[in-house]
């Protein structure tokens, strides 16, 4: 059986300064998923540089940092079963133009460049990511009362 897990998705500053917030939380929500984290942050360079510090050898580096530095993010935690993998998915591809329609970059992005949110690639790098975005006790736990329409008893 998938195993319940948390995912850090983070809507870039194109997607909140696009008013894009609500349409991806919405997302998130109708899929089942639980928001147990979310708050609006102008993130520092140094802040930045190690969210992405495994592309910091990659030319486009720089402007990232620069561009993710341009405006507010929206950073959540969402918790559900498999939300690492489900998350991706329902951000669709990296690149914007090979995501298929349905998907927040199919639907909302065309450049690499500017394609909306982040997700985490893998539990491992969620708990990361969580623990870099938010401090202790800023992810709440709760039961949501849905959680028995979304999940079926094993």
């Amino acid at each position: 059986m998938s195993s319940t897990e948390q995912t850090f998705i983070a809507i870039k500053p194109d997607g909140v300064q696009r008013g894009l917030v609500g349409p991806i939380i919405s997302r998130f929500e109708n899929r089942g998923f639980k928001l147990v984290a979310l708050k609006l942050i102008s993130p520092s360079k140094e802040h930045l540089e190690k969210h992405y510090e495994d592309l910091s050898d990659k030319p486009f580096f720089n402007g990232l940092i620069a561009y993710m530095g341009s405006g507010p993010v929206a950073a959540m935690v969402w918790e559900g079963r498999d939300a690492v993998k489900t998350g991706r998915t329902i951000l669709g591809a990296t690149n914007p133009l090979a995501s298929a329609p349905g998907t927040i970059r199919g639907d909302y992005a065309i450049d690499v460049g500017r394609n909306v949110c982040h997700g985490s690639d893998s539990v491992e790098n969620a708990k990361k990511e969580i623990a870099l975005w938010f401090k202790e006790g800023e992810v709440q736990s709760w039961k949501s009362a849905q959680f028995d329409w979304v999940y079926e008893k094993p």
